[in-house]
C-alpha cells in the first residue's frame, strides 16, 4: 500500500505547483508594459505600443512578433526603428504578452490578422501605406495580409514593403521543436502538459533557438516566461500551436501571396536557426521568391536575430527599407 500514501502525498503537492503565481514583471518589462496602450478586438484587450518618431516623415513601420513571445522582442531595435519611422507600432498578439488570452479560444492566424487590422483602423492609419517588418508567427500574420491587400479584401492594410524574419513559412522545410509537436497534437493531454512547463523546461526549450554565442541572459530568459505567464498564457499555448496545422492547410494561399506580389520584398535570415534549417530553408526561399531580396546574417546567429544579433539586423533592414 505504499504507493497509495506516494499518491495522497504527491495530490496536494501537485495541486500547490500547478497554482504558482505568475513571476512579478522585471522593471524593464514593467516599464514597456506602462508606455503601452489597449484597444479593444471583439471583447478582448490587445496592448500595443507606439513611438512617434522621426519628424517630416509619415513612414511607418508595424511590427509583427513570433510565438511564443511578444512585442517585447523588438526592444532592441526599437529606439533605432523610431530615428527612421514617423511611426513605429508594435503589438502582442490575442493570446500573446499583455493581450488577453482567452480561453477556451480557436485561435488563427486569419483572426490575428484581422487583429492588426482593427489595430491600424483604430490609429486612424487605414489609408496610410505601412511597412511591415516580422518574425516567426508574424510572418505567417504578415503573408495573410499581404494576401488580403493584393486582392483588395475589405478592410485590408495597404502594405508598402514587407520584411519577414526566420518564419517556418514553408512547411516543408519547417521543423517545429518537441514540446511544440506534442503541445499541438495532445488533443485532451495537451491542457494537463501546459500546466506542467515551467520556468526552468521553458528556458531549456528556447535556449536551443538561439546561438551558442548568442544565448539570452538569465534575466531575459525571465522575461520572455514572464509575458507567457502573464494572464495564464502558458494554458493557450496549445491552441495557439494550431498555426503549424494552419500553415499546412493554407499554404496554397500564404506561400501564393508571397511569391505572386508585387510588393517590395526582403528576407533577414539567422542561419543558425534549427526550426527553419540553412541550408534548406534559404534555398527554397530563393528560388521560390525570386523577386525578394535576402540577408544572411553571422554564421552564430540563430533563430531569433534581432535580438542575437541587433545591430545587424537593424542595418539589413535599414539598408532594404533605404533602397526603393
Amino acid at each position: 500500500m505504499w504507493w497509495l500514501h506516494v499518491a495522497l502525498l504527491c495530490v496536494p503537492l501537485l495541486a500547490v505547483y500547478l497554482h504558482i503565481p505568475p513571476p512579478q514583471l522585471s522593471p524593464a518589462l514593467d516599464s514597456w508594459r506602462t508606455s503601452g496602450h489597449f484597444f479593444t478586438f471583439r471583447g478582448n484587450h490587445i496592448f500595443y505600443k507606439e513611438s512617434v518618431g522621426v519628424v517630416g516623415s509619415s513612414d511607418v513601420l508595424l511590427l509583427l512578433h513570433g510565438f511564443p513571445t511578444s512585442s517585447y522582442d523588438w526592444y532592441k531595435i526599437w529606439d533605432p526603428l523610431t530615428q527612421r519611422f514617423n511611426r513605429v507600432i508594435a503589438l502582442d498578439f490575442l493570446g500573446f504578452g499583455f493581450s488577453h488570452k482567452p480561453r477556451p479560444h480557436r485561435y488563427s492566424i486569419f483572426e490575428q490578422a484581422s487583429v492588426v487590422e482593427t489595430l491600424v483602423a483604430h490609429l486612424g492609419l487605414s489609408e496610410q501605406r505601412i511597412n511591415i517588418l516580422s518574425h516567426d508567427y508574424g510572418d505567417t500574420v504578415a503573408l495573410e495580409l499581404l494576401y488580403r491587400s493584393d486582392h483588395n479584401r475589405s478592410g485590408h492594410i495597404t502594405i508598402n514593403s514587407l520584411c519577414l524574419s526566420n518564419g517556418g513559412i514553408f512547411p516543408e522545410t519547417h521543423y517545429p521543436r518537441f514540446l511544440q509537436k506534442v503541445l499541438k497534437d495532445s488533443g485532451f493531454i495537451s491542457p494537463v502538459l501546459t500546466r506542467l512547463i515551467n520556468f526552468q523546461f521553458f528556458s531549456r526549450g528556447i535556449k536551443d533557438v538561439f546561438g551558442p554565442y548568442t544565448q539570452p541572459t538569465e534575466a531575459e530568459f525571465w522575461d520572455m516566461w514572464t509575458g507567457i505567464r502573464f494572464n495564464d498564457g502558458n494554458l493557450v499555448m496549445d491552441s495557439i500551436l494550431q498555426y503549424i496545422n494552419q500553415r499546412l492547410k493554407h499554404r496554397e494561399r500564404w506561400v501564393g501571396a508571397l511569391t505572386s506580389t508585387s510588393t517590395p520584398l526582403h528576407m533577414i535570415y539567422g542561419p543558425l536557426d534549427p526550426v527553419n534549417p540553412h541550408p534548406e530553408f534559404i534555398q527554397l526561399y530563393q528560388k521560390l521568391v525570386q523577386r525578394s531580396t535576402v540577408s544572411v546574417l553571422d554564421e552564430h546567429v540563430s533563430h531569433y536575430p534581432q535580438l542575437e544579433d541587433p545591430t545587424g539586423f537593424f542595418n539589413a533592414y535599414l539598408s532594404f527599407i533605404n533602397s526603393f
